[in-house]
């Protein structure tokens, strides 16, 4: 018996998100967010982990320790700033409809919008630095059935342009232009971060 309801209330909950995403059109910023945001996150723990390489880091625990702080670091900061930030927006821009109609929007379901809009965009822009750049730190948590760290930042990097080839294969689908352009792309960025780090004096 608890199935159809439970069913009901997550379909109710889906219509009532597409009816809000149609009111305050939050998908468009989320889904840059998501790629800019993972973007960054990839790029950033990118610099963690070849900093690590380059000052002959051989502890794995140093390396997961220093790129899950930086990881949450990045996260809480997506997730606090996009929060204020999209606050404002649709705070000013529900005052400025307030002061066209003449009439108090609160409660109304163009306030429970802008307020599921906040929420959206906020949990985007702070999860998807997190994730990306999580992805990027696994083969350090493997590092016992290897036993070499070698592999463990060889396996890392490798995984880091992976992500940014399909982050640009997204770019390239929202565009309709050439996914594996868009990837090769964002690929580059990605090697070119490795190779300077790679290159800096460790004296």
């Amino acid at each position: 018996m608890k199935s159809p309801k439970l069913f009901g209330r997550v379909s109710q909950s889906i219509d009532n998100l597409r009816e809000y995403e149609r009111i305050a059109g939050f998908w468009q910023i989320a889904r840059r967010a998501l790629a800019n945001n993972a973007f960054d996150g990839v790029l950033t723990m990118v610099g963690v982990v070849m900093g690590q390489w380059v000052g002959g880091v051989e502890n794995p625990s140093t390396v997961i320790l220093t790129g899950i702080a930086t990881s949450i670091s990045i996260g809480v900061s997506g997730l606090w700033g996009a929060y204020l930030a999209e606050s404002a927006e649709r705070g000013r821009e529900l005052a400025e409809l307030e002061k066209i109609s003449l009439t108090d929007l609160g409660g109304t379901k163009i306030d429970r919008a802008s307020r599921v809009a906040v929420v959206v965009v906020s949990l985007v822009d702070g999860l998807s630095p997190l994730v990306s750049s999580l992805i990027v730190l696994t083969p350090f948590f493997f590092v016992t059935l290897v036993s070499d760290m070698v592999v463990s930042y060889v396996v890392s990097m490798a995984l880091a342009l992976v992500s940014l080839f399909g982050l640009g294969m997204f770019l390239g689908h929202i565009s309709g232009r050439s996914l594996i352009g868009y990837g090769i792309r964002t690929a580059i960025a990605g090697v070119v971060a490795i190779v300077i780090t790679r290159l800096l004096p460790t004296n």
